[in-house]
């Protein structure tokens, strides 16, 4: 047994979502036709086109991205992508998934930290604990996390599920990856989540998301605003699935990855800066951009809010054959 006490969470208090003001509402999100804000590059209908033929080969076609792109209301255009074969791997952290659920479950999302840490209410909300539960289930019945969650709410009676990204991958077999930190998420805070559980599930997904990356060679790795999950658990998964192929006489080196975020990048994205540089440990342009497509890939970077961007890159899809 350990010498160090710990936090007794029966303690806390939780309150319904109810009483919780939201920063976002229902209509943050965008209509398929909605103008979005203007964004154009070069660059776009070539990742359109690696996309394409990612999707005629059979190669891996991955979107990771932060819990704040779901927050810039592009949901349905990347329901759309994915209803139509253009992604087929969606990895996020654990806050993906925690938005995912409330805007599905009450139409809304996001508290303010600053209006609720004075309190100690930040993150306590009585219904959103309920992911922690299927979490455990996931665990328990060898389920992905994101599986789990995407099963639970398509088949959950929530009114704005149409919404949700994890219900949409579930229907179309697209499997959505959670990878979680422990002590990120605010359901963390709950007196029922199980850390084992968490590991379990998450761990699970990390497996899944690596057997996708098996199939990177010719396909497509896309990063929207993930500074940090995104890199770190491709790297490691690039790792394992190189390990494997070289020992079954496999490569997997010529794909595309692009990122988008709203980091400037000076000079040649595609060269490494020193590490005199403050950019050089912004890992998405090192990890992603320079060293993993080193010897046979291409990369691509674009700079710019994601309510824009996303957009962009679903309309020149649209432009190539359904």
């Amino acid at each position: 047994m350990s010498r160090y006490q710990i936090f007794d969470r029966s303690r806390l208090e939780l309150k319904p979502l109810a009483e919780r003001r939201n920063d976002l509402q229902l209509d943050r999100w965008l209509a398929l036709d909605d103008p979005a804000p203007p964004f154009s590059h070069p660059d776009l209908p070539a990742v359109a086109q690696r996309l394409g033929r990612a999707r005629d080969a059979g190669a891996a076609r991955i979107l990771m991205m932060g819990a704040h792109v779901l927050r810039a209301g592009v949901n349905r255009h990347i329901i759309d992508m994915l209803e139509r074969g253009w992604i087929d791997h969606i990895a996020v952290n654990g806050a993906g998934a925690i938005h995912d659920y409330e805007l599905a479950r009450i139409g809304a999302t996001t508290e303010s930290v600053d209006r609720y840490i004075r309190t100690g209410e930040f993150g306590l909300w009585r219904e959103t604990g309920e992911l922690n539960d299927w979490i455990a289930e996931a665990a328990a019945l060898s389920l992905g996390l994101g599986e789990n969650v995407g099963r639970r709410i398509e088949s959950s009676g929530f009114a704005h599920k149409d919404l949700s990204l994890f219900a949409a991958a579930y229907r179309a077999g697209v499997p959505v990856t959670v990878h979680a930190g422990i002590g990120y998420d605010i359901i963390h805070e709950h007196p029922n989540c199980d850390g084992a559980a968490l590991g379990a599930a998450s761990y699970r997904d990390f497996l899944i998301f690596a057997r996708a990356v098996e199939r990177l060679e010719g396909g497509v790795l896309l990063n929207f605003g993930s500074a940090t999950m995104g890199p770190e658990v491709y790297l490691k998964a690039l790792a394992m699935s190189r390990n494997v192929a070289r020992r079954e006489g496999r490569s997997i080196r010529r794909f595309a990855t692009a990122v988008f975020d709203i980091v400037p990048i000076r000079g040649d994205h595609r060269k490494e800066l020193p590490k005199t540089d403050p950019g050089y440990y912004f890992r998405p342009h090192k990890t992603i951009l320079v060293r993993t497509v080193a010897d046979g890939g291409e990369s691509f970077y674009f700079c710019g809010e994601h309510r824009a961007t996303l957009p962009a890159l679903w309309a020149e899809l649209k432009k190539l054959a359904p």
